[in-house]
């Protein structure tokens, strides 16, 4: 039997994984620097675009046709590149190398519909107006909030593929250069293959074990010296390969993790793949303790169970709202859709989930909000209307009567000016906090105390009820004295309107940590636990006839708690009925 040389053995498998390589190395290179530089262009010509779009913002297409059309001359002589304003309609305004009342209507080309919907559109095609194919780039043309029409920038692609040939060719020469370094070394080192091969294997096995920090010695024969440095190679690839894709799982993971909406990844087969931190609190649920299980496991709410056996079934995209009943009802809104590949290959159903019962609630609040100034704002213009037409029908002429009905007039007529006066009071605030327009400023609260309740105690001495003052001479506090003193009136009088006459009502007020908090303590009838939540809802009355026939407009403590939010601070309700209610507001230190 013949024996054949191990170098003669190795030397053509080592130039044929070597060109191998290299061919592999060369397409992708030039695959890459080919996107890089299609990429570079589009991005080149999108900011020619902007700054053409920049540059028209002022100017209205409808009375300077004529000096759009010469800009875009000018700054496509200056850039070297076709510059062309197109209207919204697809009507050409301008364009730096054909007259625009020549040029076809362009509201059909794809990058300006794309730039029409608020896109930068990229288009590579032929071009019938210069006869040669070219690169598109589009931006919208926008004034204000108005989107005017497109900008468009344009390069002839001949341009492109010459530079890309040439890159190509460089590629390719230097593909070879290196090629023909690769045999001469593969072929030195082949013939100084002499050396043994257990030290190769060793460090073949600790590679296969997972330890690549440790490089193999390179041995003085070639045919080893080769195949150490390709074993080196391949475990300095893998261990870049291993620390990329590590680096790509925490970021993914760090993305998940700061995400505010729940999103469920689910095979094919409808196994959970992967939730994200907020998914699993949303479910509630153990995101470690459920992967890989069957969602129809882990999941139980019915709702939820059918839309996503939906979304497996559908590969179009599905969006819904799910109201789950569970330790409270909640709303979320749910998309569905189809996980795909790179390649578009489907590999299971990605569910995402927006909590949205805040926005619901908010928006019932609205809701109620319209109803009850509806409410309120009726009775009294009904009152009023009725004894209105009952003077007109002879009430007039009985002046013990009239007179009467004058007065409940005047009465209801007050009422109706005290809430539409609340109204725009928190309204203002509202408006002035969103503003950033309410200023606080450091200064000591006894003052400020002190000067609201010298405005409720004519109110108070009419029930015989005293108003207790205990705030220490140096307690400061951050705040805007007229909005506080506004809301410790409303505080106050709310205690006098509700307390029982010869009763005791303290204001109270002194530091904890970085805070103030004044306290209002009444020894009235109280407020039911159940009422507690929404006490500092607008218009909302615990008892509305007591309510009603005591006065006030119902947006007094819905003002306070705004001029609390104004104040950075909040405010709290404790109340234990029939004996005492206290309203307490937190504010910042000085």
């Amino acid at each position: 039997m013949t024996r054949i040389r191990v170098v003669w053995r190795l030397f053509p498998a080592f130039i044929l994984i070597a060109v191998a390589c290299l061919l592999a190395g060369t397409w992708y290179t030039a695959s890459s620097w080919r996107q890089f530089y299609l990429q570079e262009t589009a991005t080149d010509l999108e900011h020619r675009a902007q700054l053409v779009e920049i540059y028209l913002q002022d100017m209205r297409p409808a009375a300077d046709p004529a000096q759009i059309n010469a800009i875009c001359r000018k700054l496509g002589k200056l850039t070297s590149t076709r510059l062309t304003a197109v209207l919204a309609s697809g009507k050409v305004l301008g364009d730096s190398e054909e007259e625009p009342q020549r040029m076809d209507n362009h509201g059909d080309r794809p990058e300006i519909k794309e730039a029409l919907q608020g896109r930068v559109g990229i288009s590579t095609r032929f071009s019938f107006t210069l006869g040669h194919d070219m690169m598109y780039v589009a931006v919208p043309w926008r004034r204000g909030a108005e989107t005017l029409g497109v900008i468009r920038a344009s390069l002839p692609m001949d341009a492109i593929h010459g530079a890309i040939r040439t890159l190509y060719q460089q590629i390719a020469w230097g593909g070879l250069a290196v090629a023909l370094v690769i045999v001469l070394l593969s072929f030195f080192m082949a013939r100084r293959f002499t050396g043994p091969l257990d030290d190769l294997q060793r460090g073949a096995l600790r590679f296969a074990r997972g330890d690549l920090d440790r490089k193999l010695p390179v041995p003085d024969t070639a045919e080893l010296a080769s195949l150490a440095d390709a074993l080196n190679y391949m475990a300095e690839q893998l261990q870049n390969q291993i620390e990329t894709l590590s680096r790509q799982g925490k970021e993914q993971e760090a993305i998940l993790s700061s995400m505010t909406e729940g999103v469920l990844a689910l095979d094919a087969m409808g196994r959970l793949l992967t939730i994200n931190p907020a998914g699993a609190a949303m479910l509630r649920l153990e995101a470690a303790a459920i992967q890989n299980l069957a969602v129809q496991e882990v999941i139980k709410d019915p709702g939820l169970k059918w839309f996503i056996n939906r979304t497996l079934a559908n590969p179009a995209p599905i969006e819904e709202e799910l109201e789950i009943k569970d330790d409270g009802r909640r709303i979320f809104q749910a998309r569905g859709t189809s996980l795909r590949s790179a390649h578009g290959l489907s590999l299971g159903t990605l569910i995402v989930l927006r909590d949205i019962t805040q926005l619901r609630q908010l928006e019932n609040t609205r809701r109620d909000f319209v109803a009850n100034v509806s409410h309120e704002l009726k009775t009294p213009i009904t009152s009023i209307k009725g004894f209105v037409e009952t003077l007109l029908a002879g009430a007039l002429k009985e002046p013990e009567n009239a007179e009467n009905f004058l007065k409940i007039i005047a009465k209801q007529t007050d009422r109706l000016n005290e809430i539409i006066d609340d109204l725009l009071t928190l309204s203002r605030i509202e408006q002035d906090a969103e503003r950033r327009q309410i200023f606080l400023h450091g200064q000591k609260l006894q003052g400020v105390l002190q000067s609201a309740i010298q405005v409720c105690e004519t109110k108070a001495m009419a029930k015989n009820i005293a108003i207790e003052l205990n705030c220490p001479d140096d307690l400061r506090g951050l705040i805007n004295a007229p909005l506080l003193e506004q809301a410790l009136v409303n505080l106050v009088d709310n205690a006098v309107k509700f307390s029982e006459s010869g009763s005791t009502i303290q204001v109270e007020a002194g530091r904890s940590g970085a805070e103030v908090v004044v306290r209002v303590r009444d020894h009235g009838p109280g407020i039911p636990p159940e009422h507690l939540p929404r006490i500092f809802e607008r218009f909302y009355r615990v008892d509305a006839g007591r309510s009603r026939k005591i006065g006030g407009s119902g947006l007094g403590l819905a003002i306070v708690k705004h001029i609390a939010l104004a104040h950075g601070g909040r405010v709290t309700v404790a109340s234990t009925p029939g004996k005492e209610t206290v309203f307490s507001l937190v504010l910042k230190a000085d």
